[in-house]
Order: C-alpha cells, then structure tokens, then sequence
C-alpha cells in the first residue's frame, strides 16, 4: 500500500464525526447541482453506500457504485480519480455524513477536486436527497453494468 493510501486510510479513521462540517461550500453540492453537472458531463459521481443500501433505493443514474467498505475502496477512489480526467469527482451516501468523512480526510491529506453531496440519497438538514427530489435512480444491476471495467 502507497504512503497515500496509507496516510487516506489513518485520516479517515481518527476523523470522529462531529467534527465534519456540512454546510454548503465550493467542495459541497446539493443534489440539484450534482445531478446538473453530471447531465452536462462536468462531474463523475461515486455512490460509497453498501451493496444492500444500493439494493433498497437504487442508485442515482449515471453514478458508479464503489462502497466506501470495501477493502479495495482508496485503490478503486483512486482509479475513479484517473478516469474521471479533468472532472471532479462528487461523493454521495446515505444522509451525508460518510460523503463529508472521506471528503474531509481527502482534503486534509491534500486531495482536491473532491466533492461532498451532503443531502445524500435519503435527505439529512442538508435538502431532501436524491431520491425525495425525484431525479432519476436505477437499480443496482443497470449500476454495475455500467461501471468502467477498471472500477469492478
């Protein structure tokens, strides 16, 4: 495992959770915003939820589904940084609240162009979510067919 890998991994596990900020901020999207930039190709977006979570909502079309508990996650967050090119990447979760904690260990570990979408997928204090704002989910299997081969 590289020195970054290792350095992403230490800083997100000693980040406690109340220490992330979720306010709106140029590295914070709402949904509306995430899904606008994914439409005109400005953005690639990464669902880090649980296969099951994947499972009972679907995922936000046009995301690819690469699980934050997967032990392959900084390898794989890695590769979708390379195929992501010139875009940012925008993270996306349940409530917002593991989206900000890689986000936020990105960033302190000097990884830019990380974006959190705080709303998540079922709503928090941030706005409804992707799925209360109706833009468009597909089911777990449309998902992972669609994932770069690089990312499976």
């Amino acid at each position: 495992m590289n020195q970054k890998r290792r350095q992403f991994l230490a800083l997100l596990a000693a980040l406690p959770i109340s220490k992330v900020v979720l306010a709106q901020s140029p590295g914070t999207w709402s949904v509306h915003q995430a899904h606008a930039a994914l439409l005109e190709d400005r953005v690639r977006l990464i669902d880090i939820r649980t296969r099951g979570e994947w499972r009972d909502t679907g995922v936000a079309k046009g995301a690819w589904p690469v699980s934050m508990h997967n032990t392959r996650f900084p390898s794989r967050l890695s590769i979708a940084r390379e195929l992501a090119g010139d875009r940012p990447l925008a993270l996306i979760c349940a409530t917002g609240t593991r989206s900000g904690l890689v986000t936020r260990a990105l960033r302190l570990a000097g990884h830019e162009r990380f974006i959190n979408v705080p709303e998540g997928m079922l709503g928090s204090g941030s706005g409804p979510g992707w799925v209360k704002a109706g833009l468009p989910v597909v089911s777990i299997d449309e998902a992972l067919a669609a994932l770069p081969d690089m990312l499976a």
